[in-house]
């Protein structure tokens, strides 16, 4: 821990210089109406995985205190049902008919690369990248004077390392990328880490040991950023890893006592608690400085709960159907909880809220509405921060694997199929949240609108073409 913070220290002597004045946009402070943003994305983390969201297994205080005292969104959906697409849609505010990146690998185009398993064998795929024309949250925020960084996982990169975070509008990256293979391996110890576009070294993981887990060295980052830009308005993505597999974690104190549990079991559980007190220092570091009521907090998780997961023991996806790559609702519906002292109230919504949203509500709330592109799916949501009203659910909500599986809602109505060339699937989620009862047969008039809409939603990609396109 020593080596990795002294290798730092001039990074942050450089990078405190030139805090004073952001992006050429003179410096300001934040205040609790135009507020610092921290955005929190957990992985592959199930929507019934939170206590506050009913999990009997899981212990989460911290997540848990955001919700007792935020506003907490039962009926938030991700970008799509896996990390790259669902991490594209949040960052450009398009649903993946949309996007640039619709899937982790493209059947065509893009970069070739090797893709890594966790038991080390390597294979040959396709990637795209976010491109230099895509327009990002960071991008946008920017332009408002925020400084912006980025810790963890970006996920867009494809194998091009030039579309890293800090080529993509953020100002500071700290983390792995897809395009240097061995800098995300091992998972959570790792020995490579990016500080911008220079790869380091965490020395206590050296020789493969298992010293510094990848959650609290991103914990650490987190809260470095935060010291140096105290002074600032930023705009801070953490995103972690946890729980994405492998499960891999020293530490599983506080389920020891599970004697019935498998150790992979153990493990699951601890990435989740894990996380859940590295969040309570990142908070507890905004109380140290005197930034909680300026910070706006938001907790979210990108997709539901691989088949990998304890799903059936834990319940990981809520009894929602599917899971992680797959468009039912436990594929794509997820927690996402809103903090803000003294702002946001202490309350459930219902409302019909998605990724997309993130980018025109963030420059809403930073001022900088201005830079948002002409094309973007979301609608600003902010509203429903402070206690407003937005009309979220008389829209379309649309997400596609391009060729294989695609789905939208409208209000009560959504409409899916997760296999190429199968005919649409209904369902009423009011009455149905499970996706039990298929109603297709029973309303044919509300399929086919679903489908000529879903249709007009996708635009052609150059990566994952249609036929005739």
């Amino acid at each position: 821990m020593e080596n990795y913070i002294l290798g730092l220290a001039g990074i942050a002597t450089a990078l405190s210089a030139s805090a004073a004045e952001n992006n050429g946009v003179p410096a300001k402070e934040a205040t609790p109406e135009q507020p610092n943003i921290l955005f929190i994305l957990a992985d592959d983390m199930g929507y019934g995985d939170l206590s506050c969201f009913g999990s009997k297994h899981v212990k989460t205080p911290n997540i848990d205190r955001l919700s007792e005292t935020g506003t907490t969104f039962t009926q938030c959906y991700a970008g799509s049902g896996i990390s790259s697409p669902s991490r594209c849609a949040l960052m450009t505010g398009k649903n993946t008919g949309n996007t640039t990146i619709r899937d982790n690998m493209c059947p065509v185009g893009g970069i070739a690369g090797y893709k890594v398993s966790t038991t080390g064998d390597s294979t040959i795929v396709r990637r795209a990248n976010l491109l230099p024309t895509d327009t990002t949250i960071a991008d946008v925020v920017k332009t408002a004077g925020y400084r912006t960084c980025l810790v963890n996982k970006w996920h867009l990169d494809g194998y091009d390392p030039t579309a890293s975070p800090n080529h993509r509008g953020f100002d500071e990256f700290y983390g792995w990328t897809i395009s240097t293979v061995h800098s995300n391996a091992p998972y959570y110890y790792p020995y490579y880490r990016f500080h911008g576009d220079s790869l380091i070294n965490i020395e206590a993981n050296a020789h493969d040991r298992h010293v510094m887990h990848n959650t609290d060295l991103s914990t650490e980052d987190a809260i470095k950023f935060l010291n140096r830009n105290k002074n600032n308005p930023f705009f801070l993505y953490l995103a972690y890893d946890a729980p994405h597999e492998p499960y891999i974690i020293e530490d599983t104190s506080w389920y020891d006592d599970k004697d019935d549990w498998s150790m992979n079991t153990k493990r699951y559980a601890a990435l989740i608690t894990h996380m859940d007190a590295a969040i309570g220092r990142v908070i507890d570091e905004l109380e140290r400085l005197g930034l909680r009521e300026n910070t706006l907090v938001i907790f979210a998780s990108d997709n539901g709960a691989a088949k990998q997961a304890p799903i059936e023991q834990f319940n990981c996806n809520a009894g929602f159907k599917g899971r992680k790559g797959q468009l039912y609702e436990g594929g794509i519906r997820v927690p996402l909880i809103v903090n803000q002292p003294g702002r946001v109230p202490a309350k459930r919504l219902e409302n019909l809220i998605y990724f997309p949203d993130m980018m025109p509500t963030f420059a809403a709330l930073t001022g900088s509405t201005s830079a948002l592109p002409s094309d973007i799916n979301g609608i600003d949501i902010s509203p429903l921060f402070f206690g407003g009203q937005v009309d979220t659910d008389n829209r379309l909500l649309y997400w596609e694997f391009t060729g294989k599986q695609r789905a939208a809602r409208r209000g009560d109505w959504k409409c899916v199929t997760i296999k190429r060339d199968a005919p649409l699937e209904l369902y009423n989620l009011k009455d149905d949240p499970e996706e039990t009862t298929d109603l297709a047969s029973k309303y044919p008039e509300i399929v086919e609108k679903f489908d000529r809409e879903m249709k007009q939603m996708h635009k052609p990609s150059p990566y994952w073409p249609l036929p005739g396109e």
